[in-house]
């Protein structure tokens, strides 16, 4: 009998092994939701930016600031992260008021 990689994932047995495991899907399912209001909310300024429209895309930015915060408060991603994508969401924001002047 050969040892593969991908080994069947077994039950635990000790109760606190259990409830890790039920834990540990409540938790992943609530970080996956949050990963996806972040992909969401960056995407939304980019397409405010892509359009042009400059001050949508303000709005929209403020609304993704407060998403791109909360998750890094709640340590999903780490706070330089978060800082990074607000930082290049800005910079394209004002890209589009230099193109226009």
């Amino acid at each position: 009998m050969a040892t593969s990689s991908k080994a069947k994932k077994r039950t635990v047995r000790l109760a606190s092994g259990r409830k890790r495991a039920r834990q540990d899907v409540k938790l992943n399912a609530a970080n996956s939701s949050l990963r996806s209001k972040f992909r969401t909310s960056i995407k939304n300024v980019l397409k405010a930016v892509a359009a042009g429209d400059k001050a949508t895309a303000v709005e929209v930015f403020k609304t993704a600031q407060a998403v791109i915060d909360s998750i890094a408060d709640k340590g999903i991603f780490h706070k330089n992260k978060a800082a990074r994508h607000k930082s290049r969401l800005s910079a394209k924001i004002k890209a589009i008021g230099l193109a226009a002047a």
